[in-house]
């Protein structure tokens, strides 16, 4: 009888692990099925796309890093490589005390690596700046022990250099608080920094150095982000039409998980699988799993935060000041609704008609998820009254685009690691060929979601042939 691999999920990870088992299935000529189900009438999760009238709106992620290669591996499968652009280099700032200050030349994710600039900055006193000179000599982390970032990075460089450019830059990629997220299970690199070479300023310079010496650059430096002059969405279309139609399943949630994989459908059938993926966030999977006495106790209190971004276009006059840059960051110590502001149309060419700006805002923090609740009016209002305090910004936008994320980023916490740790295991003792993969566990970029895709689909295969 032909085995089923039954996908929950249909994000970039459900999508990745269904394109790569059905091509190893085609390729080795396997007795082997699969179906992808997911809750909704549309495939990509948080991948979604606008156009209309020239411009090209990301409503969720509008990017994904270049040298993580596994979504440029994927888009070259489904033919889309030649759609690939690159993000335009340009400065970026922290809006702090009324003003928009350039983040200084040679910070390497937030780490000050260049002294002259570092120390000409106006966004830290002159105690902060001698605070983190200390990092040269503070005795690096004991070995293989978890800790916030939080932790982490006052303790080597102070707390005002955390809160006024380190948590703005790396806490907004998680959506979540410095002082709770884990540094090993979010920012493992800079862990291994300090081990290495025994402090971060140093460290980061000649680790930067390794790195460029390995992979030099030809020509003119090109942004480190990558999306396509057609929009993140048309990936996932093409993903789409690579796959047979029969073996999808939209707009029907999996109730329940049976003993002998009997899946129970919001549709009212019962589905039977041999392997299950579970690409779900980790609330649906802890309801699926939980009777089954697996992720429950690991995983029900883990936080999910909710982020709100606003697109508006303008005409180009409506920006008094070109400002020469890319987008900027608020400081948390700032008293505004927006945390970030990118300006997509010098960002991304494709994105914009000519004569025309973009600007995307980001509203929401940790804690305070009351920006999903707001009305249209009410969030265009408050990014405007924000904008337009930092930037002389006239009239009103010709159209607006709002994305309400709710729950949308998982909490990496402390002690990430060990918890999926356990339930793998558990998963492997109660539950053999059910595995789980996605943003809740090993990563939430784009690339991240591919790799675990097509390492769960990997599992299953092996799972259901060895």
């Amino acid at each position: 009888m032909t085995k089923k691999i039954a996908i929950i999920g249909a994000g970039i990870t459900g999508l990745s692990a269904a394109y790569y088992l059905q091509k190893e299935i085609q390729e080795k000529n396997l007795d082997l099925d699969w179906v992808l189900i997911e809750s909704t009438d549309r495939l990509g999760g948080k991948i979604e796309t606008v156009r209309r009238d020239g411009y090209i709106i990301e409503r969720g992620p509008d990017s994904f890093l270049a040298r993580k290669t596994a979504m440029v591996d994927l888009a070259r499968e489904v033919g889309m490589d030649d759609k690939l652009v690159n993000n335009a280099t340009g400065s970026a700032f922290i809006y702090l005390n009324g003003k928009l200050h350039p983040i200084p030349a040679g910070s390497i994710m937030g780490i000050p690596t260049n002294e002259e600039t570092f120390q000409a900055s106006e966004l830290f006193t002159d105690a902060a700046k001698a605070r983190a000179k200390e990092d040269l000599t503070i005795e690096k982390s004991p070995a293989g022990i978890d800790q916030s970032m939080g932790q982490f990075f006052r303790r080597r460089l102070g707390d005002e250099v955390v809160e006024n450019l380190i948590e703005p830059l790396l806490s907004g990629v998680y959506g979540g608080d410095l002082d709770t997220m884990s540094l090993i299970s979010t920012y493992p690199q800079f862990y291994e920094v300090e081990q290495k070479y025994g402090n971060l300023i140093d460290g980061m310079k000649k680790q930067a150095a390794e790195n460029a010496k390995n992979t030099p650059y030809q020509g003119q430096k090109k942004g480190m982000f990558l999306n396509f002059n057609t929009g993140l969405e048309s990936l996932v279309d093409a993903i789409e039409a690579a796959l047979p139609a029969e073996n999808i399943m939209k707009s029907t949630a999996v109730n329940s998980i049976a003993e002998g994989y009997e899946l129970s459908l919001s549709n009212g059938e019962i589905l039977h699988a041999d392997s299950i993926i579970l690409t779900t966030p980790h609330e649906v999977s802890v309801k699926l799993l939980g009777e089954h006495g697996i992720m429950k106790d690991e995983f029900e209190d883990v936080p999910s935060t909710s982020v709100v971004t606003i697109s508006m276009a303008f005409p180009a006059e409506a920006l008094k000041e070109d400002i020469d840059g890319t987008g900027f960051l608020v400081s948390r110590n700032a008293d505004f609704s927006i945390t970030a502001c990118t300006w997509i149309h010098k960002k991304w060419a494709h994105s914009t008609p000519e004569g025309k700006i973009v600007l995307r805002a980001f509203l929401g923090k940790p804690g305070d998820e009351r920006y999903t609740k707001l009305s249209d009016e009410e969030i265009t209002r408050l990014a405007l009254r924000d904008l337009g305090q930092i930037m002389e910004l006239n009239g009103e936008p010709e159209f607006v685009e709002i994305s309400r994320l709710d729950d949308s980023m998982p909490q990496y916490t402390v002690g990430h690691k060990e918890r999926l740790a356990k339930v793998r295991q558990d998963l492997a003792d109660k539950m053999p060929g059910v595995f789980i993969a996605g943003m809740s566990y090993d990563g939430i970029g784009l690339p991240d979601n591919v790799v675990a895709g097509r390492e769960a689909e990997k599992l299953a295969l092996r799972y259901l042939t060895e």
